[in-house]
């Protein structure tokens, strides 16, 4: 299958690399042509995971963003959903009939980016589907490497508009088998774990991360009363999901952290890998990290507002959001990815359910 991977995060380095080394016709963009310059003059990127470490020819490297959507069947982007407004806009007109384009996680940009096409006057069918994190535990390592700690054994995803997800989800399953259907595209956006996991973590570990060189939050920083935090805010996002309809499984974070019952989204011992592997132990600014950006600013904001749209209290959820906003003196949820900055904040029920069905049809 011919498969677009749009971006230069660790995520996108993994996504390549194992799409090609699967069988698929590979074309990466990055904006930045010298980004790429030392792995085209490597040829291959060196992969690291628990198969060892080999190379892998990652297919065609571009930078004409055109050029790499045409005829592509899938449109993969496990980007930051700050990256999200701007490369939304850029993709709208080159999309086409039948493109199925891949937020791994998505923050409800599946619904961000329908509305760019729409807004750019683009007739084109296009599905757009999101996810609950990423397919991948996964660092880079200087210009050419990239190292994956593990693999997503289960990914709950959703569409948008609904009504593509048949034909969306064979295409993705093509790719990434352990895609799981979830109702529409807000069930994909409320499956997302990064701002249930990552704002108590450098909320609660500040002192820390402000006091020394680098910390991992995943291992010391990980005590039981952040976990007590962690699992207050879930159970809050697990009820918005049931007073929203969606139905289970809801993977809370919890299963994450077991060692029996439910598998999560990354199978058994994920939490141990991932601290084993040393690659989150690094320097978090508070001011800047995409833990702060994404998944407190444009997360939680989604969380809060989706609670007040509902009447699902969400008292954590907009502490921690408090609390992110005077540490960093911004206003998160005025910058927030809210349903009112999305437009949706003043449908109703029946009418906001039909746009995740039907989408931005005219």
């Amino acid at each position: 299958m011919r498969i677009a991977v749009l971006g230069g995060g660790h995520g996108c380095w993994a996504a390549a690399a194992e799409l090609a080394e699967t069988g698929h016709d590979v074309r990466w963009w990055r904006r930045d042509a010298a980004a790429h310059q030392a792995l085209r003059a490597a040829g291959a990127i060196t992969v690291r995971d628990h198969r060892g470490t080999r190379q892998v020819r990652v297919g065609e490297l571009v930078t004409d963003l055109a050029a790499a959507v045409r005829d592509a069947e899938l449109i993969v982007i496990p980007l930051p959903a700050t990256t999200h407004p701007d490369l939304a806009a850029r993709l709208a007109p080159l999309l086409t009939d039948g493109h199925v384009v891949f937020l791994p996680p998505g923050t409800l940009g599946s619904v961000l980016f329908g509305k760019a096409l729409a807004d750019a006057g683009n007739p084109a069918d296009v599905a757009f589907a999101e996810t609950g994190t990423l397919p991948y535990l996964a660092r880079r390592h200087g210009d050419t490497e990239v190292v994956i700690s593990g693999y997503a054994t289960r990914l709950p995803t959703g569409v948008f508009p609904a009504r593509l997800a048949g034909k969306a989800f064979d295409v993705l399953r093509a790719a990434y088998p352990s895609v799981e259907e979830s109702e529409d595209g807000l069930s994909g956006a409320l499956m997302n774990a990064g701002p249930v996991i990552h704002p108590p973590l450098i909320l609660m570990n500040a002192g820390p991360l402000e006091h020394f060189d680098a910390w991992d939050i995943h291992n010391e920083g990980t005590q039981p009363a952040i976990r007590r935090v962690t699992d207050a805010l879930d159970a809050e996002r697990i009820a918005l999901r049931e007073a929203l309809g969606y139905g289970a499984p809801h993977f809370p974070l919890a299963d994450h952290y077991a060692t029996d019952g439910d598998e999560w989204m990354y199978g058994r011992a994920a939490h141990e890998k991932l601290t084993d592997s040393g690659d989150w132990r690094e320097k978090i600014d508070l001011l800047t990290h995409r833990y702060m950006l994404e998944d407190t600013r444009l997360g939680l904001s989604l969380l809060v507002s989706a609670g007040r749209w509902a009447g699902v209290p969400t008292p954590v959820a907009a502490g921690l959001l408090s609390l992110a906003s005077a540490v960093t003196g911004r206003d998160l949820y005025a910058e927030g990815r809210t349903l009112e900055s999305l437009g949706l904040a003043g449908l109703s029920r029946p009418e906001l359910g039909r746009l995740l069905r039907e989408g931005y049809t005219s």
